[in-house]
């Protein structure tokens, strides 16, 4: 079982009050810290990339970031990456022309944007690297290996991957279609949630920094655990990361075991922080939008939401797991 040390994580919680770009709340935000458009010669790049795919079909993983002559989509993409990693850490560009183009088209140029910001990793053991996140009707229970994002259930601040031993850097998510109802994105930022910790229940704090229990969703060896064991927070070098996933959490102490109070106050704690409207952010995706995140760095959630009977009402997203460092598998 995985100890604190090859999680690579530091015990010793972070003392000071986390500032910068990354920790922002609500009122903090400016549309340009997040928001970056696809402008027309972008659009126009997209288009004449699908008509070229359509006349000479290339597989979605053979295409490469430098496949075609981008300029202005790889301008736009830039913003999204210094956005991440020296901004707010999470980016909303605003949109493939997706009614020009067919779903197989749509995710083929949202692999190449991708691309341009780093590089896609698999999101599975079977090394699935593009994922559709689509309610399947059932529901995410403990050992089940059933993800919550295969469900509707409402979703609380996570990161994604928290359950494996090396993580993505960054999760893309682009919109297909939207559910006729809920499905709201929220994203929030974990430097601002630890301060927050820190002020109201700073009790708490050296728990998070301590291994939990998690339920690893069936993702793993034949002869392997089903729980990983890791803390919540790390202290990288005074910076904060973390691994926030209180539905395996919650999934792990339920097949390992009943959870004690200390585990119980602090995850109860960080549930409180979730609750505040005004340390969150939230958005409505578009059909062609694209989400970006840190994952390390900035929580994201969707509230619960109810498809149309007609399957073409189904809400869609495509996932996309990022990272430069490590291999391209799952384990990393």
């Amino acid at each position: 079982m995985p100890s604190e040390a090859n999680a690579g994580s530091n015990t010793q919680p972070i003392a000071h009050r986390l500032v910068g770009p990354e920790a922002w709340k609500r009122a903090d935000l400016r549309g340009q810290d997040w928001h970056v458009a696809l402008d027309p010669a972008a659009q126009a790049e997209i288009l004449s990339v699908a008509e070229t795919l359509r006349q000479q079909p290339v597989p979605l993983l053979a295409l490469r970031p430098d496949s075609f002559d981008m300029p202005a989509c790889r301008s736009a993409m830039a913003r999204v990456s210094h956005i991440l990693r020296r901004g707010v850490r999470f980016a909303l560009v605003e949109r493939l022309p997706i009614e020009a183009l067919s779903e197989e088209e749509a995710k083929s140029i949202y692999w190449m944007l991708s691309s341009m910001v780093a590089r896609p990793v698999a999101q599975k053991l079977d090394g699935t690297m593009i994922y559709d996140v689509v309610d399947t009707g059932k529901k995410p229970l403990p050992g089940s290996g059933l993800r919550p994002d295969k469900s509707n259930v409402d979703l609380q601040f996570h990161n994604d991957n928290a359950y494996n031993f090396l993580m993505p850097e960054i999760v893309g998510l682009l919109c297909i279609r939207k559910a006729p109802s809920g499905g709201q994105s929220r994203v929030m930022s974990f430097a601002t949630v630890h301060n927050v910790l820190k002020e109201r229940f700073p009790e708490a704090l050296p728990r998070l920094y301590r291994p939990f229990w998690f339920d690893r969703q069936r993702e793993h060896g034949p002869n392997e655990e089903p729980l990983f064991s890791a803390p919540i927070f790390i202290n990288d070098g005074g910076k904060l990361r973390a691994r926030l996933g209180q539905h395996q959490v919650r999934n792990g102490y339920a097949m390992k075991g009943a959870m004690d109070q200390e585990t119980e106050a602090a995850i109860k704690a960080i549930d409180a922080v979730f609750t505040d409207r005004d340390l969150q952010y939230e958005f409505d995706m578009q059909p062609g939008d694209m989400q970006f995140a840190m994952n390390c760095e900035v929580g994201h959630s969707r509230t619960e939401f109810k498809d149309g009977a007609d399957p073409a009402q189904k809400r869609l997203l495509v996932r996309l797991w990022l990272r430069d460092h490590g291999a391209p598998g799952y384990v990393g």
